[in-house]
């Protein structure tokens, strides 16, 4: 995990906690909305990063900026994984960079058919990868 971190962190010019956070959401996200095997795969070829995903599920995973997009029913889907990147402050140019790194990173682990299985399966996202 603390590679793909510093490589997101690099990209985006966020600090490392905050690209933390927004690795997490995004794995989480794929691990939510993905095919189970596939997303398996790419967990394992991650170091830390089922560890991660299952913190912030048993944290609850989001804090006040998840609980507020959830009243107003942005909870599913792409739409609400920029809530919740939006939540951590971030801006459509560091979303789009932090997507970008980690679809290159994840693209190196399970290689380019299963990261296509894994997009293609989840609604308006293989246009991001």
């Amino acid at each position: 995990m603390d590679e793909l971190i510093d490589r997101v962190a690099s990209a985006t010019g966020l600090d490392a906690a905050t690209a933390r956070q927004a690795v997490v959401l995004i794995l989480r996200f794929l691990a939510k909305e993905g095919p189970a095997e596939d997303v398996a795969a790419l967990s394992a070829s991650i170091p830390g990063a089922q560890g991660a995903i299952d913190a912030a599920e048993a944290e609850g995973g989001g804090g006040l900026g998840s609980r507020l997009m959830g009243m107003m029913g942005a909870t599913g889907g792409l739409m609400g994984l920029a809530g919740k990147l939006t939540g951590l402050g971030l801006g459509m140019d560091q979303m789009q960079g932090a997507g970008r790194e980690i679809f290159a990173y994840c693209k190196e682990k399970v290689g380019e058919e299963r990261l296509g299985r894994i997009a293609g399966s989840i609604p308006g996202l293989s246009q991001f990868v």
